[in-house]
This record gives structure tokens, C-alpha cells and sequence, in this order.
């Protein structure tokens, strides 16, 4: 009653659940009708072949606008039921369409069937022929390698030559003969290029793999000599890039990438002719002030690359936590104040706020390290939470509940109006200290290297738990991975650091979760 029934315009498909794959799989029962006329629809193919045997599934091929691709199938519950059909239906006329009907064939099979149709081909093409040349030219220039059925120059409307055509001899071997002996080959003023005719789909499809081939054959070639480069003011153009790197070799290519309307997006490429001299501007200009920036140079790398690189530095940080490490995707960042549960902690793993007047653990972990409290906490206990030293909002630690614990915001300058509390003098005073300042490639450059990754890490915390404040630890630490240059660029770059957030949020969802989690 209802099947191919309209639903929102669409028609609909009724059949009965087949648990056993077996039937569908085997392709027992299954025909395939062609030549259909764009009339026929679901439910009016079905009722034509509903005489032969029970149908378990039926359709007709659409494309995207709706309409019948001209082919359908039709699978039957049995075997016999399709050689019925086929006796029956082959060659008939359908809506004044003469169809062609015959057991289904897998894509495997006709691809292989293809294959070998195409190795014994006796059609040739033939193009660049001059306009003078007409059928029976194009015929005698091919005879004397066989006998040939057809041969015909493609014309236009007005009967002027297309410059191509075709030739079909009666064997395989003198089609071959032919393209072997006349391609490349000058006739009449005109090199020919003389081939095994092809279709139109057929065509497209080789261009397309010949195409993707010759692009990853040239990102090979180039791979270890094409530098990718950024950081950069907004006035560098390609001639300022290119003579920055000239020093260090030969360039191909010197490119500075830019948007829809023209502006530098602040990162480009250059091209060497020969891969020492890539290593060697690598080593001399990466991190080299370019007027107010340090510039990132590194080789470039495709999309893909840069996506199995991290997800392969996450799955790295996975297996390198110690015993009783809080392991559930990233390593964890912790900002001013946290410390990281020891292995003695049943509780969720998560960050643990300390008691008021215990200064915070000097320095933050680094990717794949996990800082251990410097006070002695009871096996199975967690320190309590003291109150807030301050108001939650502008100029300070934001108390949230969930998972974590404060949340630093180190863009805000005004401070809140602090609440009575009976923390010590010292702990005010290390809470004024903590002020936050912006951090500035001069400021990064002037600490000392140990410290460089915690400063930077003080930074980033916050703008990333302003994207994903419930990932923010573990996106920092991932991220505390790259080169300070990039972080700096990171900071500021508002645009470029969400693009790195949200690359590591999908490799974090692609990653499988931990038990622990």
C-alpha cells in the first residue's frame, strides 16, 4: 500500500529487513535493466517486472536534481525469477524505449571485463590532423596496417574539419600496429598523436589520476627544499621575501600568501633549487628578528602531514605518562597555583587546589611531564578548597566548578575588590605579583631558556580556555610542543591560534578515550 509513496517529495522504498547479508551480497536474483525511459519511476518499473517472481528490492538510478539516470535494478528473491525476467524483458520496448536487460555485475567485475576490453581494443584516435584531410585520406593513411571497418573526420555544423577522428580496423594487432608506428608522426604539415580510443569518462578519469600524480611527484621532489615561513610583517611582498633568503641558494618560487582582497595573511613560501640549501636557511633564519617579528621557518608541510604529526605527538604523550599519572588524552596544563594529583588520589584525575599560603608549584610541567605536590596529602585524600582569595570576574583566578580548578585571565587589568580573608601577608603579596603583563618576544627573549615555556604557557592558558575551557590544559600542553617563535605568533594572532585549537580538538576526538575517563 505505501511503498513508493511520496514523503516530502521524495518516494519511499518498503522492503523486508534481510538480516543475512548472504542474499544481497551474492547477487543471486539481482538483474540490471538499462535504456529505461525517463518516465519510468520506481513503482512503475516494479509493476513490470512483479509477473516474474517475488522482488525484494527495486529502483531506478537518480541523479542529484531527481531525475532517472535511464538505468534500474531489480532484485529478486530467487534465481529462476531473474531468468524469467531476462528471457522475458530483454529487448522488449518500455515507454517506446527498447531496454536491455542481464544479471547484475559487481563494479569489481566490470572493471576487470573493462580491462581487458581495453587491451584488446581495435577503435584508434586520432587528432591534430590537418583540416584538408577528409574520410577517405584518413582511411588511406591507415590501410596498409589492416582492414579497416571505419574511418571518419569529427566536423562541426558548418562541415568544417575538427582537427580529430577516428579509425576501426577489424583485429586487435593492427590497431595496435598503427598507434605504435603513426603516433608522433608528421602528416600533412602536422605532428599526430594517434591513440587507443577512449570515452569520455574513461578520459576524464585518467586526466585526473595523471594529474594528482604529477602534483605528488612535484611535492616530492621539492618535499625537502620548500620552506614554509611566517611571522612576517604585513609590508613583506614576494620580491622582500625572496632577497631575505637569496644569501642562502637558488629560488625557484618566493610567495607570499595572501586573502581574497589582497592582504598578507602573514605567512609565505620559498622554494630552493636543491635541499642543502633549504637545511641551511632553516638553521640561519629561523627565529631571526624580520623588523618587529621572529620569524618561524620550517619545511613545509602538507595538511595531512601536519594532522598525523600531532595526532601522532598525542598518542606519543599517551604512552610516555609515569605510574599513577592522570593519562586521559593530552597532558595537562596546569597555570599558577595547581598542582596535578598524585597516583594517591581515587577521585576523578583532574587539577587540585592547594590551601591558601602555600606557594604554587614553582614550574609548570612540560608535555609528557606531570608535576608532583611538594606537601605531603594522605593516601586517598584531597586537600580541601579554600574560599576564593578573589571575586570571581575581571583582574583575576575565576572559581568554576566541574572539572579543573581556577581559571587565570591574564588580559584583564583591572582587578576585583578583594573579599575579606585570612590569608598572610606574603600570600597577598605573591597575589600581586601575579598581575598579569603581556608577553613580548623582547620579555621572552630576556628570560631565561628554562623558563621561556612556563611564561608561555601563562599566556596561552587563558585564551584557549576562552575556545574550550574544559580542554584547555590539555590543548596547552599539546601546543607548548611547538617552537617559541610560534607560540609568540600564536599570542598574537587571534585567527591562527583558534585554527590550532580547533586542529587539536579534532585530534583529541579522533583519539580513543581513556578508561580512566
Amino acid at each position: 500500500t505505501l511503498n513508493y509513496t511520496e514523503i516530502k517529495g521524495r518516494p519511499c522504498r518498503i522492503m523486508w529487513s534481510q538480516r543475512d547479508p548472504s542474499l544481497r551480497k551474492s547477487g543471486s536474483g539481482n538483474i540490471f535493466i538499462k535504456n529505461l525511459d525517463t518516465s519510468i519511476d520506481n513503482k512503475a518499473l516494479h509493476d513490470t517486472f512483479a509477473a516474474f517472481g517475488n522482488i525484494l528490492s527495486c529502483k531506478v538510478a537518480l541523479d542529484e536534481s531527481g531525475n532517472s539516470r535511464g538505468y534500474g535494478f531489480v532484485h529478486y528473491e530467487t534465481r529462476e525469477a531473474a531468468d524469467a525476467a531476462i528471457e522475458n524483458v530483454d529487448g522488449m520496448l518500455l515507454n517506446d524505449s527498447k531496454v536491455f536487460v542481464g544479471h547484475h555485475v559487481s563494479r569489481r567485475e566490470r572493471q576487470s571485463h573493462l580491462d581487458e576490453i581495453r587491451s584488446q581494443f581495435t577503435n584508434v584516435y586520432v587528432k591534430n590532423l590537418n583540416t584538408e584531410v577528409d574520410d577517405k585520406a584518413l582511411e588511406e593513411l591507415f590501410a596498409k596496417f589492416g582492414t579497416i571497418t571505419s574511418a571518419i573526420v569529427q566536423r562541426d555544423e558548418e562541415g568544417t574539419s575538427r582537427g580529430f577522428g577516428f579509425v576501426n580496423f577489424e583485429n586487435h594487432e593492427d590497431a595496435r600496429k598503427a598507434v605504435e608506428e603513426l603516433h608522433e608522426t608528421e602528416y600533412k604539415g602536422e605532428k599526430l598523436f594517434v591513440s587507443r580510443a577512449q570515452k569520455k569518462a574513461e578520459r576524464a578519469e585518467e586526466l585526473r589520476h595523471q594529474y594528482e600524480q604529477t602534483k605528488a611527484d612535484k611535492f616530492n621532489r621539492y618535499q625537502s627544499a620548500n620552506l614554509y615561513v611566517k611571522n612576517f610583517d604585513d609590508d613583506i611582498d614576494d620580491d622582500k621575501l625572496r632577497q631575505e633568503f637569496a644569501p642562502y641558494g637558488v629560488i625557484t618560487s618566493a610567495k607570499v600568501m595572501r586573502d581574497d582582497k589582497g592582504a598578507s595573511r602573514g605567512f609565505g613560501f620559498v622554494c630552493f633549487s636543491a635541499s642543502e640549501e633549504a637545511t641551511k636557511a632553516i638553521t640561519e633564519m629561523n627565529g631571526r628578528m624580520l623588523g618587529a617579528k621572529p620569524l618561524y621557518v620550517a619545511l613545509a608541510q602538507r595538511r595531512e602531514q601536519r594532522r598525523q604529526q600531532m595526532a601522532a605527538s598525542h598518542n606519543q604523550w599517551r604512552g610516555s605518562a609515569p605510574v599513577g599519572a592522570p593519562v586521559y588524552g593530552a597532558p595537562m596544563y596546569y597555570p599558577p597555583g595547581y598542582a596535578a594529583p598524585r597516583g594517591g588520589f581515587p577521585a576523578a584525575p583532574r587539577p587540585v587546589r592547594w590551601q591558601p599560603g602555600q606557594p604554587p608549584v614553582p614550574q609548570y610541567p612540560m608535555p609528557g611531564q606531570y608535576p608532583v605536590p611538594q606537601y605531603p596529602v594522605p593516601a586517598g585524600a584531597r586537600p580541601p578548597r579554600p574560599r576564593n582569595p578573589r571575586q570571581p570576574g575581571r583582574g583575576g583566578y575565576a572559581a568554576r566548578g566541574g572539572r579543573g580548578g581556577y581559571r587565570s585571565n591574564p588580559r584583564t587589568a583591572q582587578q576585583a575588590p578583594a573579599q575579606p580573608q585570612e590569608a598572610p601577608a606574603a600570600d597577598a603579596a605573591a597575589a600581586a605579583a601575579e598581575q598579569p603583563t603581556v608577553l613580548t618576544a623582547a620579555a621572552l627573549a630576556a628570560a631565561p631558556e628554562e623558563e621561556q615555556k612556563q611564561m608561555l604557557g601563562e599566556a596561552l592558558y587563558p585564551l584557549i580556555a576562552a575556545h574550550d575551557e574544559e580542554q584547555a590544559g590539555k590543548i596547552t600542553g599539546m601546543l607548548l610542543e611547538m617552537d617559541n617563535s610560534e607560540l609568540l605568533h600564536l599570542l598574537e594572532n587571534a585567527d591562527a591560534l583558534e585554527a590550532k585549537v580547533t586542529e587539536a580538538l579534532e585530534v583529541l576526538k579522533d583519539s580513543p578515550a581513556d578508561d580512566a575517563e
